[in-house]
Formats: C-alpha cells, structure tokens, sequence
C-alpha cells in the first residue's frame, strides 16, 4: 500500500504535556520521556502545547530548556505561544536561550489575538486597564524583530559591562532561530499575513470556514494563501490520528469512543465564525491510511505532525506513537534517519 501522490518527508508529534493537578511532576516528567521515546523512534520534531489555568505546559520555554538536556537530534517545538500575555522582548530572551542550549534545534510556534481567559489572566499580567491594550500581529512582529540580533542604538551606544564597553543587542543571539517562527494561522487573513512576513505555517485539525463549509476546501485554500503570499515558507499540517495495532481489546474500544464523542463537532461549522473540524482518523494501520490517502490536504504538504489527545495516558501516547512511526509514517514517503535506531 503507497499513496502515490504523497511524499511526507518530515514528521513530528505534538503532545499536550498533561499531569494530575496534585503532582504536577509525574506529568511533566512523562512528557519528557515522550520527546525522548519520540527521538529514539525516529520523530524529525517534538511539539508542546502552552495551556494556561491548566493543568498542562504553562510555560513552553521553561519545559523546553530541560527538555534540550534530554534529548539531543529531534527538533523541538511549541505549537503554540499565545503572544498577548507575553512580552516580545522577554519572551525573545527565553526561546533564544532555549536554542542555544539546544544548539540550533528550536521551532517557535506563536499566534496573536486576544487570548484565552483574558478576564481572569490579564489584570495580573498587565498594568492599568488591559481591555484596549494590543493583541494585534504587530506583537509577533516585535517579537520576530528582537531576535533579528540587530543592534540597539547606533553604531556609538555602547553599555557597561563587566567585561568592558559592549554593543547592545538581546542576548543570547540565536542565528537561524529568525527563519524558525511558525505561526498558528486559522484564517485566510492570519494564513496570508504570516506568509507575507516570512513566518512558517502551522495549520491542524480547526480552522475557520469563509465561502465554504468544506475543511478541506477551507485548509487547501489557507495553505494556497499562505504560499502566494509568502517566499516558500514551510507548511506543516497537523492531524488527529491514533493507531491501535498493537493496543488491547479495550484500548481500541476506548480510542474508538473518544473519536465517536467528537464525531458530531464535525458535522457542520461551529459558533458565529463558522468553526470547521477535521475528522479524528481512529484505527488499524490499513484503516488509518486508507482516511490518509484520501485527504486531498497531504499531497499539498511535505510535513505532517502527530496530534496527540489530551484524555490519554502516558503508556498509550508510546503506543499510538510507536504504531504510527513503524506501521503508518513509511507508507506516507517517510524515512527515518539512518543514524537512529529503533525505540522498544
């Protein structure tokens, strides 16, 4: 079985980075030991969601510095960093030090907009009235242009330092981390404004339906917006998809629930933007790949990214990540590096 029009050349997994609210370790500590299984099988990249007033990954920069000093090939990711809470300065310190330590291995996801729980968060991140304050992409552009390494000032500033007269620019400078920001776009207008300022496009499994209630029509559309408008940025696609090959009788019976419980968000747009779901593809490897090969989206694409469930447990993310990079990942084009050698 092959699908003839597809050649993923890169795939990468994203997982939630779940943990019991009383011990908030075992969690994080799994999801560590996920990028590392992921890296042992072969994965090109390893994403992290950053959820806050959960209980998940609150901050992506702090979770990935430690994960840089576990793992030492696989790319690592955040997908995504909600911009408005953040400042674009600080922020660019943090990921720039993240790379560093993971000698050029960062990809940062980021999207702008209002962010989530606004009322409860932003009178504790922001000073005086936070309700006009900018959510715009003018802060993804802050943030893109701090880590440029362009000095401060002109070519006479210089600051004091222990080590005497220096040049001002954010430090650490991460070269190459610039053309490594992606952006979570959803919409035709965020699709071609990350195209036009060179970011890398990250679409998934929700986007918002405009002249059509087709996903699919919808995501081909954004990814073409993407691409007229920009200078051969990356594109990675990200899908919901959970083998059971190797699963027991009641795990499948439970991956199976789970998607049948979400089946019905995928019958027509949702609330007043008109949200289109995708599908969770749920199954046996022939059955998995029977719903690839027939997604118009992938033949567009060169990368794919693994979306994990949130409800899951820890020796379940292993499974559904083993079945997929041995049953379903070389029969989409993929090919492992042959430096890596195969997880148990």
């Amino acid at each position: 079985m092959s699908g003839r029009n597809i050649s993923i050349s890169h795939i990468g997994f994203l997982t939630p980075g779940n943990y019991p609210d009383d011990d908030p370790l075992s969690g994080l500590e799994q999801t560590l030991q996920q990028l590392q299984y992921g890296e042992a099988l072969g994965f090109d990249s390893a994403w992290v969601r950053q959820r806050h007033l959960e209980p998940g990954i609150s901050s992506a920069s702090a979770f990935l510095a430690a994960a840089t000093q576990r793992t030492s090939r696989i790319e690592l990711g955040t997908a995504v960093i909600p911009i408005g809470y953040e400042s674009p300065y600080r922020l660019a310190e943090d990921l720039a030090t993240v790379d560093v330590l993971a000698r050029g291995r960062l990809n940062i996801g980021v999207s702008a907009g209002r962010p989530l729980h606004a009322e409860l968060i932003a009178p504790r991140v922001f000073d005086g009235d936070w309700t006009g304050y900018d959510f715009s992409h003018d802060r993804v552009l802050r943030f893109a242009d701090n880590l440029r390494g362009t000095y401060l000032g002109d070519e006479q500033t210089f600051i004091r330092t222990p080590f005497g007269p220096q040049r001002p620019r954010l430090q650490p400078y991460a070269k190459g981390l610039i053309d490594r920001i992606w952006y979570g776009g959803g919409s035709q207008r965020s699709a071609g404004w990350a195209g036009r300022n060179g970011f890398n496009l990250l679409t998934g499994n929700v986007i918002t339906g405009e002249g059509t209630d087709d996903f699919f029509v919808a995501q081909s559309r954004l990814i073409e917006t993407h691409r007229a408008a920009g200078t051969g940025r990356r594109v990675a696609l990200g899908r919901v998809i959970v083998p059971f090959d190797s699963a027991d009788k009641a795990t499948r019976r439970r991956y199976r629930d789970y998607a049948e419980g979400r089946h019905g968000r995928t019958l027509s747009p949702q609330g007043e933007r008109r949200t289109l779901f995708a599908r969770d593809v749920v199954g046996t490897a022939d059955e998995i790949l029977a719903q690839l090969f027939a997604d118009p989206i992938l033949p567009e694409v060169g990368e794919l990214r693994l979306e994990l469930p949130y409800e899951f447990e820890h020796e379940e993310y292993r499974q559904i990540l083993h079945d997929f990079v041995t049953s379903i990942a070389p029969e989409l084009g993929w090919k492992a590096q042959p430096q890596i050698r195969a997880a148990s």
